[in-house]
């Protein structure tokens, strides 16, 4: 049935003479609020010094940190010594970076993290070594030590994956936290050419060291030939999701399953971006086809809205790999909806607004 004349009306009284700014819902009046200018203007996406997902930069003074208030702090991590395959995830932090049009709105989520959260892009780990690797770990460490200290969720991007084991070591520094891990890998390796410090082994390091709790760890989307190499996830008490069971379980079961093993305890969530079909996410340096779609992942990081996150990274993101930018979009979308999640954790530190 067509639209009726008064109906029409009404719309053209409304809307005809409307503004870019001028929106009506207040949900969505709270988000154009902080967009648009008074003449109904918004900034071009492409202005300004490029920061991840838009956030403010804060600049941080690591001699002595002051963090001003902040819940979430976004840090990248441009280090990749611990690669086995092709290199290059040094430059994930500034290829997220270069990412624009993220946010601000999650609408399945219905927040605004940006605006809604207090959040800042604080730069870069800076390394005393481009060279030694055990040395850069320290560094990570020691910086996110800081931030922990400072009650502030880390939301951080690598980088490869070994760098999730020098933060584990700050976030579980207390007690071992459990962690949502999403990856084609489980990284739960040996030491392989005489070192233990590698991104195909931070998960078993982290165990050991005490910092993560196996019994309260999923890993899902997991596949490709390495998978001899993960014996420790089941031995250890993992929870080991495979991409090939992803179908037949569902989106919805394997989020019931990633509850139930996190629990409401305190959870960390990894996500590396070769867990996505290299169809989606080709630039990155150990690619595994079969792997779940961008929408897939979509969906199930949604599912998780109201874990109790207490921080975060995306990694092995390599732009060199990437001609499409289409990687480094999906890893900062990743990076918007794991922020969007923080701000319905119980662990979010609360803040003057």
């Amino acid at each position: 049935m067509p639209i009726s004349k008064d109906a029409l009306a009404a719309l053209r009284s409304r809307f005809g003479d409307a503004q870019g700014g001028d929106i009506f819902r207040p949900d969505f009046r709270a988000v154009a609020d902080h967009i648009f200018s008074e003449g109904g203007k918004r900034p071009a996406p492409w202005s300004g010094v490029p920061t991840l997902l838009g956030a403010p930069y804060q600049l941080i003074d690591w001699t002595d940190p002051d963090f001003r208030d902040l819940q979430v702090a976004l840090l990248g991590v441009p280090m990749d010594l611990g690669v086995t395959n092709r290199s290059g995830a040094r430059f994930g932090p500034r290829a997220l970076r270069m990412i624009e049009r993220i946010g601000p709105y999650n609408h399945v989520l219905r927040c605004a993290p940006l605006h809604q959260t207090k959040v800042a892009d604080i730069g870069d780990v800076p390394f005393r070594s481009r060279y030694e690797l055990e040395l850069s770990h320290q560094d990570i460490e020691a910086h996110v030590n800081l931030i922990v200290d400072a009650g502030v969720l880390p939301l951080s991007v690598g980088g490869d994956h070994s760098v999730s084991y020098p933060i584990l070591k700050a976030v579980g520094r207390t007690a071992p936290v459990g962690m949502i891990h999403i990856d084609a890998h489980c990284d739960t390796g040996g030491a392989y050419d005489l070192t233990r410090f590698h991104h195909g082994g931070p998960f078993r390091n982290a165990v050991l060291d005490g910092v993560l709790d196996p019994t309260r760890t999923i890993q899902i989307g997991i596949r490709g030939a390495a998978d001899y190499l993960w014996e420790f996830s089941t031995e250890s008490g993992m929870t080991v999701i495979h991409a090939e069971d992803m179908p037949s379980l569902g989106t919805a079961e394997i989020i019931r399953r990633a509850r139930e093993v996190v629990g409401d305890g305190p959870t960390y969530l990894s996500f590396d971006i070769d867990s996505l079909d290299p169809a989606f996410a080709p630039g990155t340096g150990t690619p595994e086809i079969g792997g779940p779609s961008t929408r897939d992942i979509l969906e199930l990081l949604r599912g998780l809205k109201g874990i109790n996150l207490v921080g975060g990274d995306v990694v092995e993101v390599a732009p060199q790999y990437d001609p499409t930018s289409n990687t480094a979009q999906a890893g900062a979308q990743v990076l918007f909806e794991i922020l969007s999640l923080m701000q319905f954790s119980p662990s979010l530190p609360c803040r003057d607004t």
